[in-house]
């Protein structure tokens, strides 16, 4: 099979995997308005020292006008404020088209401007990396929530939660409990989503992985607090077959902050 002929093959995959797993609830629903999205978050592990301001020159300055022409539109750049892992920093590429994100990097090393503005990063020499690695996972957006919503502008913090499931039926129950009124609870306490994804690639497979957004620690709180006493959330979440020791298997949770770039 040729190169390009076994990307889109790839990205058509990508396009149904969802779909071909979709529980029969999800299948009734109404089809949304807008497009579905895809979502590609790269993390990167970074060093103390030069590293992090390299990389954020490097998004600032090459990555994110490089994404941008190519019609990946708003990017988001994040630091990890809270979290098990420090320097690490996060992009979120949102798209129509899957393809588009499993070509980027090809793309990328065919952009002249974009390998003038990105030298020092992606061509940093063995002995002085750029950064430790780079981590991928590519998402599709929930049927429920399936455009990323950016917030206005403004001095803001996100929360990136991943939920991991013991298998495909759990995991395809944890979203089918999203699409099938968590999200309304969410936006009616005050959770304001960003993204919503289920992973197609990437680690931790099962799993799903979405993002808030808030002016601020104590209003998180807050708002958490009014989705737990919520009488709706209680009622779903202790339906058979929804609780958290049923369909989900671990939780991680993390505080994130935009750089000076990001257009999130």
């Amino acid at each position: 099979m040729k190169r390009r002929q076994f990307i889109r093959s790839m990205a058509a995959g990508a396009a149904t995997a969802i779909t071909l797993k979709s529980s029969e609830a999800e299948m009734q629903e109404k089809p949304s308005a807008q497009p579905q999205e895809f979502y590609e978050l790269r993390k990167y592990t970074l060093r103390n020292g030069g590293g992090p301001k390299l990389t954020e020159n490097f998004f600032a300055q090459a990555m994110i006008p490089a994404l941008n022409r190519l019609g990946v539109s708003p990017v988001g750049a994040f630091k990890v404020d809270i979290g098990p892992e420090t320097p690490t920093y996060y992009l979120l590429l949102p798209s129509t088209s899957a393809e588009t994100l499993l070509t980027v990097d090809q793309r990328l090393a065919k952009d002249a401007e974009f390998l003038k503005a990105a030298a020092g990063f992606w061509d940093a020499p063995a002995a002085t990396p750029a950064f430790i690695r780079v981590e991928s996972s590519i998402f599709s957006a929930f049927t429920g929530w399936p455009k990323l919503t950016a917030p206005k502008p403004g001095k803001r913090i996100f929360q990136l939660r991943t939920y991991e499931s013991p298998g495909y039926a759990a995991h395809l129950k944890k979203i089918e409990m999203f699409n099938n009124g968590e999200i309304e609870i969410f936006v009616r306490s005050g959770l304001a989503p960003v993204f919503f994804g289920s992973a197609l690639t990437g680690p931790l497979l099962p799993n799903l992985t979405y993002m808030l957004t808030f002016p601020d620690l104590p209003t998180l709180s807050a708002n958490w607090s009014k989705f737990g006493s919520d009488p709706a959330w209680k009622e779903l979440s202790h339906r058979p077959g929804n609780t958290d020791p049923e369909i989900v298997s671990n939780i991680t949770n993390l505080y994130l902050s935009p750089l000076a770039c990001s257009q999130i």
